[in-house]
């Protein structure tokens, strides 16, 4: 079985790009795991693709990332939870 590391090599010749070095490596698979934890797994290798077509950074994309997550997530807390600006949502007195 060949490693991570010799596929991608190949796939990226084939592909006619470069392989990502290995800061890029341990970027894009934090990306992909802010992604995989924030939503459905899935949404990992759609965010990989994404930042493949973007023009930013890897920092700024894991930044947006993160962010994305946390507002996600307050979201649906307060969906689940109740607005407190709402009549009958928020904390209870």
């Amino acid at each position: 079985m060949v490693t991570r590391d010799e596929w991608i090599g190949c796939f990226a010749r084939e592909a006619g790009v470069r392989p990502p070095s290995a800061q890029e490596i341990s970027q894009l698979l934090e990306l992909a795991g802010v992604a995989a934890h924030a939503s459905e797994r899935t949404a990992a290798p759609l965010a990989s693709w994404i930042a493949g077509s973007s023009s930013l950074s890897l920092p700024e994309l894991l930044a947006i990332a993160v962010r994305v997550g946390s507002q996600e997530a307050a979201s649906s807390y307060e969906g689940a939870h109740g607005d407190a600006s709402e009549p009958g949502g928020g904390s209870v007195s």
